[in-house]
């Protein structure tokens, strides 16, 4: 089953008796996990499981949802953020289904958006953390997707949810996209909507409702953001205007958590969407993957094909008619930004 058709299963769009059965077999795969994760959650909340410092500060971007929030332009903006506070931040991630080269694509975006900056990929975080601040100097650990990580010792925890789908269709794992429950919440200092464009300000307002229902301390650090098409960018590095894809008929490729999201984005500038192409999240293009794109997009009279920024890192340059839209990361106002521009220097400033 495709990612697209196992959302469409656990979300409700798909029905009939057979999918009422396997959402019902999910369910109760759904209990069992549940159990573990609230088990583990105990174990650090009580110290039978460690947690570890790095002797700097430590901020952590994660969400309670399987992917598909934003957390990588948002761990850009924190760090670019960070660095205008003057202090020197260092990434630390995962690296998961990173390639050959030790990458994935995540840490091929961030070169791109957080040029300079140290990324260090490893699945133990403390390791990495310690490794790039004896080896690069910095002074402040910016961990991606990490609310669930919790071994190492952190002195904010942002949490990303995603206004289109912000608790992953009410379950946990492999009945919904919830990683945790909703008290997952009560270690969150910071919450960030993204994606608040495209929902209604009742759906926000619900949204904050339900955030604050299971911590109410974070009344004043729920902020609302937006992710903005501003050009669109070709593997070799050139720049067009949206204007060159708009009103024009287009094929949509991407391999990311949420590629309605990106579908949503297209339509918000004009773009004629005659056919598209989902992979699995992450996924590493091959040759003959980009081949079957083109003779899709060619039968759909679609030759322009557009992805996003975390797929483009992952093609050739020789694909000239595929461009990926770039993003702007844009807060709701310039008062939300001047709070966590305040926060994030309250907390490093702190320690």
């Amino acid at each position: 089953m495709s990612e697209q058709a196992f959302q469409q299963l656990i979300s409700g769009q798909t029905t009939g008796f057979f999918a009422a059965i396997c959402r019902g077999m999910l369910w109760s795969l759904s209990m069992p996990y549940g159990l573990i994760t609230r088990l583990r959650n105990a174990c650090f909340d009580v110290g039978v499981k460690k947690v570890r410092r790095v002797g700097v500060p430590v901020i952590a971007i994660g969400n309670l949802t399987t992917g598909g929030t934003g957390k990588t332009p948002i761990v850009a903006t924190v760090v670019q953020l960070l660095q205008e506070l003057g202090y020197q931040p260092g990434i630390v991630s995962r690296g998961y289904r990173a390639d050959a080269s030790g990458e994935n694509d995540e840490k091929r975006v961030l070169k791109k958006l957080c040029p300079g900056v140290p990324h260090e990929q490893n699945p133990n975080r403390v390791v990495a953390a310690r490794k790039l601040i004896d080896s690069e100097k910095v002074d402040v650990i910016v961990l991606d997707d990490a609310l669930q990580h919790r071994r190492i010792h952190r002195d904010l925890n942002v949490v990303l949810i995603d206004a289109t789908n912000p608790f992953g269709f009410g379950y946990q794992l492999p009945r919904g996209l919830l990683r945790e429950s909703l008290s997952g919440l009560n270690r969150a200092d910071l919450v960030l909507i993204t994606r608040a464009n495209a929902a209604s300000p009742t759906k926000l307002g619900q949204i904050e409702a339900a955030i604050l229902q299971h911590n109410a301390e974070l009344a004043g650090n729920i902020h609302r953001v937006s992710f903005l098409p501003t050009g669109l960018l070709s593997a070799d590095g050139g720049v067009q205007p949206l204007t060159a894809a708009q009103n024009k008929p287009a094929t949509i490729l991407t391999a990311i958590g949420n590629p309605g999201a990106f579908v949503s984005t297209c339509r918000q500038f004009g773009v004629n969407i005659a056919t598209s192409m989902f992979f699995a999240d992450h996924h590493h293009y091959t040759e003959e993957d980009l081949r079957q794109v083109q003779l899709h997009a060619e039968a759909a009279q679609a030759p322009l094909i557009l992805t996003t920024l975390k797929d483009l890192v992952k093609i050739p340059p020789g694909n000239t008619n595929i461009l990926a839209v770039q993003i702007q990361t844009v807060f709701e106002d310039a008062s939300s930004l001047q709070s966590v521009r305040e926060k994030l220097l309250k907390i490093v400033d702190a320690r």
